[in-house]
């Protein structure tokens, strides 16, 4: 079914992927803390809030102000939002804060992501953990989804696996949300999602993932993100989406379940499945005033 989106539908889904994301960085950022009990969670009791939230809430409201100022991701502009905005306190990598730092210093986004890993670049799961709500706004257009999301990765991610860790998220939680909007689940979302992909450790991953059954063997296989790059943790995380497309609880519960690196996982996964619980929302942290959807204007 073709649909075309107007702002305001496009900023709906979009904000609506961004609370699934942040839900789930704080809540799976508690299980980092002494004395919480995973058998409370799968029982239907999660920790008492706040629950703080981490660099993945705060890089994708970064990303969110940008489309909902400007409608498009600008490299540069964007860069320098992630640089300005950076609050180390909230658990940023040692790699993303140097190229942070960088950027604010005046070094040029390209050449302080390309620095990272001796001229590498990095192909960890940064830019996959900030990336759902971009897929959402634009889940009216596969093409644009591909571009924005390259564009949106490549800020601080210049290896091909942390930007095609990007394209994947920000291409399966378009999906999802075409499908929430058309109410016809996707039969095979990760199929869907390696129709955007290029041969890579990422895409080889999702081929796996596709075949298994069970968390425990999904997490052992596919691995849980505790190696913190794009190749460990998105297949596992799209895998969790896929399975729980309908059950936000389910779904980071899992990524709980699974361990590793927990808020990054549960982030993905609740921005691609969006809409948590009303009651668990209400215990996340609040977000920033200056990512506050009020401030667009129609």
């Amino acid at each position: 079914m073709r649909i075309v989106l107007h702002t305001r539908a496009r900023l709906d889904l979009a904000y609506a992927s961004l609370d699934g994301l942040s839900v789930g960085d704080a809540l799976g950022a508690q299980f980092f803390m002494v004395g919480r009990s995973l058998p409370d969670l799968v029982a239907g009791k999660p920790p008492r809030g706040p629950w703080e939230w981490t660099d993945d809430t705060e890089m994708a409201c970064n990303l969110v102000t940008e489309l909902r100022d400007h409608g498009e991701v600008d490299q540069t502009r964007l860069a320098t939002t992630f640089s300005e905005r950076c609050e180390p306190y909230r658990g940023y990598g040692a790699g993303a804060f140097t190229i942070l730092r960088k950027i604010r210093q005046g070094t040029p986004w390209k050449d302080a992501a390309s620095s990272a890993f001796d001229g590498q670049g990095s192909c960890g799961n940064g830019a996959a953990m900030r990336i759902a709500p971009l897929g959402a706004y634009f889940a009216d257009d596969p093409k644009t989804v591909t571009a924005q999301a390259i564009r949106a990765s490549e800020v601080t991610h210049q290896h091909p696996e942390g930007v095609l860790g990007g394209l994947a998220v920000a291409h399966a939680s378009a999906i999802a949300a075409r499908a929430r909007l058309t109410g016809s689940p996707p039969c095979d979302l990760l199929g869907e999602v390696l129709d955007h992909l290029e041969d890579s450790f990422v895409r080889k991953g999702i081929e796996k993932a596709r075949k298994i059954g069970t968390a425990e063997e999904a997490a052992y296989v596919l691995g849980n993100g505790s190696r913190v790059t794009a190749q460990d943790t998105v297949p596992f995380a799209l895998w969790a989406a896929a399975r729980h497309l309908g059950d936000y609880r389910a779904a980071v519960t899992t990524c709980v379940r699974a361990g590793g690196d927990i808020d990054t996982t549960a982030a993905i996964v609740g921005g691609v499945v969006a809409h948590p619980p009303e009651e668990w929302r209400r215990e996340r942290e609040p977000l920033p005033e200056w990512s506050d959807r009020a401030e667009q204007e129609f």
